[in-house]
């Protein structure tokens, strides 16, 4: 099972500059590259300081010319906010850029906040029509003189230029959650992107049993590969492990609030959460928190992840955003680089 690094630049104090963020987001980056991470992905969001990352493709194109092996994905960008054209030139632009490490992946999009910002109207259907269409204009524009008459898009022959580096073209992953879009990833040769959020490992189980039924009903299709991402942080002690749990419990209340959009955002941040609001979402309260996500010293994170390996998952990516200040994001992935990778083959033993 290769490792991965789900990151983006976050911040909740407007005190701290953004090019401080931009440097933190680089040194997490280069030392999964030095780690031997196999993909640092960087998805797309707009309007909000909990995760910055207008078009990942620009934070790619930094990290490309920091970097050396590391392949750089986008995790993901929102199909609907893209025209197809577009799209495909500046992913082709970036794989060139990074020198053929481009790994794109798509998605739906999930906030309403977004939704409402750049696509006024738009639903969840309607946005996973538009994954379902993009994937496919994007394929032939990479391969030239493609024209399209879509349902949502519609243009005349048309090439990308640039093409990409690599061929036929960068990997394409699509996040999964429901049958169908398994179902359409795998008919559509892309690879799969899942996460549980805060579900638990019952999850982590069907999301593969899904996954595995679209590979089954779709035998003349290569099986592609699938990635679990999940939030993973690796204590010092059972004190750490305590003060984590705690920590990733706010972070997901203010997932939650940010997902439901009721609360008033001022200057990019949501308002705090009361206590009242808080005790509303017990789904994310410590001890259900401590149980589903990735939390622990290290044996305790190994013995998770070697039961993720043995389902199948060809991929495991480390969701490193969290509130917590970076020294604390560092110290975790070092932990994680030191005592938990070389029980999967990766690294040096300690």
């Amino acid at each position: 099972m290769k490792f991965s690094l789900f990151v983006h630049m976050e911040r909740s104090d407007p005190a701290k500059p953004h090019a401080d963020l931009i440097d933190e987001l680089e040194e997490l980056v280069v030392m999964a590259e030095a780690a031997g991470f196999e993909t640092a992905w960087i998805g797309e969001h707009h309007g909000m300081e909990f995760t910055i990352s207008p078009n990942p493709f620009i934070n790619i194109a930094y990290l490309g010319a920091r970097t050396k092996r590391i392949r750089l994905g986008t995790g993901t960008v929102i199909a609907p906010f893209w025209h197809p054209i577009k799209l495909a030139g500046e992913a082709a632009m970036t794989d060139v850029v990074t020198g053929g490490r481009l790994d794109i992946g798509i998605a739906r999009g999930a906030y309403s906040y977004e939704y409402q910002r750049l696509f006024p109207g738009l639903d969840a259907w309607g946005a996973g029509q538009r994954m379902r269409e993009i994937i496919p204009a994007i394929k032939g524009l990479w391969e030239g003189d493609f024209e399209m008459s879509g349902e949502f898009w519609s243009f005349p022959s048309t090439t990308s230029s640039p093409k990409p580096v690599q061929k036929p073209h960068p990997p394409i992953w699509v996040a999964a959650r429901d049958p169908n879009s398994h179902d359409f990833a795998v008919s559509n040769g892309c690879n799969v992107q899942v996460t549980p959020l805060a579900s638990g490992d019952d999850e982590v189980s069907s999301l593969m049993e899904r996954f595995n039924a679209a590979c089954a009903a779709h035998p003349d299709m290569a099986r592609p590969e699938i990635m679990l991402l999940m939030h993973t942080f690796v204590a010092e002690d059972a004190a750490d492990a305590e003060q984590l749990t705690r920590d990733l419990s706010l972070f997901y209340c203010q997932f939650g609030a940010w997902f439901q959009n009721k609360k008033p955002v001022r200057q990019g941040i949501l308002e705090a959460l009361s206590d009242d609001e808080i005790a509303a979402m017990p789904q994310y309260a410590p001890d259900k928190i401590r149980q589903n996500l990735v939390i622990g010293e290290a044996e305790e994170v190994i013995t998770r992840l070697k039961a993720y390996e043995a389902l199948g998952y060809d991929q495991y990516s480390i969701w490193i955003d969290s509130g917590l200040p970076h020294e604390r994001k560092k110290k975790s992935l070092q932990l994680f680089i030191d005592k938990v990778m070389p029980a999967f083959g990766h690294g040096r033993p300690q």
